[in-house]
C-alpha cells in the first residue's frame, strides 16, 4: 500500500471514529434528557394528587397514559425514522415532550392534564428505538455491548439530574412554573439534537472494528424465537416491578411524613443507585452470565422492598441507593442481550418490540397496583411488588440454557470454518508443489 493510500485509509478511519463518537454522544444526550423528563413525573405525582384530588388508581392511570403513549409508538417511530432520519425524529420527539411539560404547567383542568401527559408520552416514544439502534449500528461486533451500556448509563444520569433540578426549582417557585422551565430545557435539547454537527455512520461502516471471526456464523445462526420471548418476558416483569415501585414510593415516603424536598432526595438516591447498578451489573453480566446476575439483582430488589416498609425515613434514605442498584441492574443485562438473540437484519425491529413490551408493562402496572393500593393499602401493594419480581428467576434459568445453545452453535460453526480454511490452504499448497 502506498503512503497516499495509507493516509487516505487512515483519514476515513478517523472520520468514521468521530462519526461513531458523535452518534453515541447525541444518543446518550437524548437518553438522559428523555429519561429525566419521564422520571420527573414521579416527583410531580404527589402534587398532582393534591391539586386534582386523585385516588391511587387515578394516579396509576395518569402514569399509564404517559407510559402507554410512549410504548404504543415505539415501533411506528422506528419505522418513520427510516424515512425522515434518526436525528430529525429525535429532535421532533424531544420538542413534543418539551411542549407537553409546558402544557402540564398550564393545566387548569383534569382534561388538560391528561392531554399533556399523552402528548409527553408521544414525544418520548421516539428516543429508545431510534437512539439504541443508532448506537448498535455505529458500534457493531464486540464493541456493541459496551456502547449500549454507556447509552443506558446516560439515561440514569438524566434520571438523577432532572428530578433533582425540578425539586430545587419547586423549592423557590410554583410547581407549574418549574414544569414550564423543564419544558424549555427539553426544547433547547431538541434544538441541540437538530443542529449538532454530527452524522450517524452507516450500519456497515466499521473500519475500526476488527472483523469478527464469527460474523458469518452469526449470519448463519438462527437463534430460537423462544430466547427472545424469554428475554422479553423477563423484561416485562422487571419493568412492571420498577415502574410500580417508583410510582408509589413517593406516597410511601409521604405517609411517613416526608416533604417534597425529602421525596426529591429519595428519588435522586434511587436513580443514583440505578446508575451505579447499570455499570456494576453490566460488569457482573459479562463475568458471571445472565442467570447469576438476575438472581442477584431480582433477589436483592425483593429483599430491599421488604426491608424498606418498616423503616423510618432516615433509614429508608440510606437503603434506597442499594435498592436502586438492584432495581436497575437487571435491565442493563437484558438490553445488552438483545443483539445476541436476534439476527442483524431484525435488530432494529427487535429493539422496538422489546421497548414496547417493557414500557407497556410499566404503563399497565401502576394502574393495577393503584387499584390494589386503594383496596388493601399501600403496604400490601408494595409486598405484592416484591413478590412478583421473583417470577423472573425461573425464566432466567431457561434463558441461560438458550444462550448456551446459541453460543455452542456459533463455536461449532467457527471450528467448521477453520477446518475448511485449512483444507483449502492445503489444496493450494499441493497445486503449487505440482
Amino acid at each position: 500500500m502506498t503512503t497516499t493510500a495509507l493516509s487516505t485509509a487512515t483519514g476515513r478511519t478517523d472520520t468514521a471514529n468521530r462519526g461513531r463518537r458523535r452518534a453515541l454522544w447525541v444518543a446518550c444526550g437524548a437518553h438522559a434528557l428523555h429519561d429525566g423528563l419521564t422520571d420527573t413525573l414521579y416527583l410531580l405525582l404527589p402534587i398532582l394528587q393534591t391539586e386534582f384530588a386523585l385516588s391511587y388508581a387515578a394516579i396509576g392511570v395518569l402514569r399509564a397514559l404517559y407510559a402507554g403513549a410512549m410504548a404504543g409508538l415505539q415501533v411506528p417511530a422506528a419505522k418513520m425514522a427510516q424515512r425522515v432520519g434518526g436525528p430529525m425524529m429525535l429532535a421532533a420527539g424531544t420538542a413534543i415532550a418539551g411542549a407537553a411539560y409546558l402544557a402540564l404547567g398550564a393545566s387548569s383542568t383534569f382534561a388538560i392534564l391528561v392531554i399533556a401527559l399523552i402528548l409527553g408520552g408521544f414525544g418520548s416514544s421516539v428516543q429508545h428505538p431510534i437512539a439504541s439502534s443508532l448506537v448498535a449500528a455505529a458500534y457493531q461486533g464486540p464493541r456493541s455491548r459496551g456502547a449500549l451500556g454507556t447509552y443506558n448509563f446516560a439515561g440514569d444520569l438524566g434520571k438523577m439530574a432532572l428530578p433533582a433540578v425540578t425539586a430545587g426549582l419547586i423549592a423557590v417557585m410554583s410547581w407549574r412554573l418549574a414544569a414550564a422551565v423543564v419544558g424549555i430545557i427539553a426544547l433547547l435539547g431538541a434544538g441541540a439534537i437538530l443542529f449538532a454537527p454530527w452524522s450517524a455512520p452507516a450500519a456497515g461502516d466499521r473500519p475500526t472494528d476488527p472483523p469478527a471471526p464469527n460474523s458469518k456464523a452469526h449470519e448463519r445462526a438462527n437463534p430460537p424465537r423462544s430466547g427472545f420471548a424469554l428475554l422479553l418476558t423477563i423484561g416485562v416483569i422487571d419493568s412492571a416491578t420498577r415502574m410500580g415501585f417508583l410510582t408509589f414510593l413517593p406516597f410511601l415516603l409521604q405517609s411517613k411524613g416526608a416533604g417534597l424536598s425529602e421525596i426529591g432526595l429519595a428519588l435522586t438516591m434511587v436513580f443514583a443507585g440505578g446508575a451505579a447498578g447499570k455499570l456494576v451489573c453490566g460488569f457482573l453480566g459479562a463475568r458471571l452470565g445472565v442467570l447469576p446476575t438476575v438472581l442477584i439483582t431480582e433477589g436483592a430488589t425483593a429483599a430491599g422492598i421488604l426491608a424498606l416498609l418498616p423503616l423510618p425515613i432516615g433509614a429508608e434514605l440510606a437503603l434506597l441507593p442499594l435498592i436502586g442498584v438492584a432495581l436497575n441492574g437487571t435491565s442493563s443485562v437484558l438490553y445488552g442481550t438483545v443483539p445476541d438473540l436476534v439476527p442483524v437484519d431484525r435488530r432494529e425491529s427487535a429493539f422496538g418490540v422489546f421497548y414496547t413490551g417493557t414500557i407497556g408493562a410499566g404503563a399497565l402496572s401502576p394502574v393495577l397496583y393503584g387499584l390494589f393500593s386503594d383496596a388493601v393499602g399501600l403496604t400490601l401493594s408494595m409486598l405484592l411488588v416484591a413478590t412478583v419480581v421473583l417470577l423472573t428467576l425461573p425464566l432466567a434459568w431457561k434463558l441461560t440454557r438458550v444462550l448456551s445453545a446459541v453460543a455452542s452453535e456459533l463455536r461449532s460453526q467457527k471450528r467448521e470454518r477453520g477446518s475448511l480454511r485449512k483444507t483449502s490452504l492445503g489444496r493450494v499448497g499441493e497445486r503449487r508443489c505440482c
